[in-house]
């Protein structure tokens, strides 16, 4: 049976809820392990709107199993190998979340997201237009907006509060609260993976202008990636054929959706306005897009 087209929160009955997040609900499996569901909530300047995008977590789920399974050579992830039918046992809520829910191995969260910058975009252009400079790193002068940078930065952040915004930090804060051989792993992984992944998404027709990362430690202090990894939602996806420095491009996100409601008289704080069906629409498209460039995912 396949998943409902949308699927705004999960209440199931079979496992305990441990959080609820802006996207993900999160269900206590055994101690070794965990229950992700990928619903199809969006959110937009920190608030979670009312209508869901149809799809969404489906395409999310299924962007980010591929780019797990790619980067498996360059560091384990928190896929547990486990079936969802292996962890809900009641028949219907199971065929409620397939394709977009995942057993993983519980693991401990780092405090840090590990954000990669390939383009000058986004807050990074805002930062650099102030200072010449990235969250602290200098960048040579007269670069235009979009530019591609000649090297990616890493630029991490600490984790913020739902509601609340991530803060940009340094590598020596980052030091500061993993140590210096920890930061030094995460930071190399980072770069690497994205290194790859951006080799690969411009043969398939997109830049990656920057994409943050979650990594967790298990018991025995190995490192993994975890969350999700190189989604519409983690990442700044732009059309090859669409780029032009010295532009905002367009990208395979909500941004069709933040487009629109700055069109409205609204302050950008709880609840959140509803949709129009054309704006669910057009932006389940740009996601669903996304993931048959880079997945080759089928259409049907």
């Amino acid at each position: 049976m396949n998943a409902p087209a949308t699927l705004y929160e999960t209440a199931l009955t079979s496992l305990p809820l441990k959080a609820r997040g802006k996207v993900r609900d999160i269900y206590h499996l055994d101690d070794a392990h965990l229950l992700i569901v990928t619903t199809d909530r969006l959110s937009a300047f920190d608030v979670i709107l009312p209508d869901p995008i149809p799809g969404k977590g489906i395409v999310l789920t299924s962007v980010s199993n591929f780019w797990f399974q790619r980067m498996r050579p360059i560091i384990p992830n928190h896929l547990s190998g486990l079936e969802l039918e292996d962890a809900v046992k009641n028949p219907e809520e199971c065929a409620s979340l397939q394709g977009r829910a995942i057993v993983v191995r519980k693991l401990r969260p780092l405090p840090v997201e590990a954000v990669v910058r390939g383009y000058l975009t986004g807050s990074g252009w805002k930062d650099y237009q102030k200072t010449g400079a990235v969250c602290g790193i200098s960048l040579p002068k007269y670069l235009q907006m979009a530019q591609q940078l000649p090297e990616p930065v890493f630029t991490p952040s600490t984790k913020a509060e739902m509601g609340t915004h991530d803060e940009n930090i340094d590598f020596a804060k980052m030091v500061g609260l993993l140590g210096q051989a920890m930061a030094e792993r995460v930071r190399d992984a980072s770069l690497r993976i994205y290194r790859e992944a951006a080799a690969y998404a411009l043969q398939r027709g997109i830049i990656i202008a920057d994409t943050k990362f979650e990594f967790g430690l298990d018991g025995k202090g190995e490192l993994y990636l975890i969350d999700e990894v190189l989604t519409p939602d983690s990442s700044r996806f732009w059309p090859v054929d669409e780029y032009k420095v010295g532009i905002s491009p367009p990208s395979f996100d909500k941004q069709i959706v933040r487009d629109y409601l700055e069109t409205l008289d609204w302050d950008k704080t709880p609840p959140g306005p509803r949709l129009p069906p054309e704006i669910l629409a057009k932006t389940a498209a740009k996601y669903r897009e996304a993931e048959i460039r880079l997945t080759g995912a089928t259409t049907e």
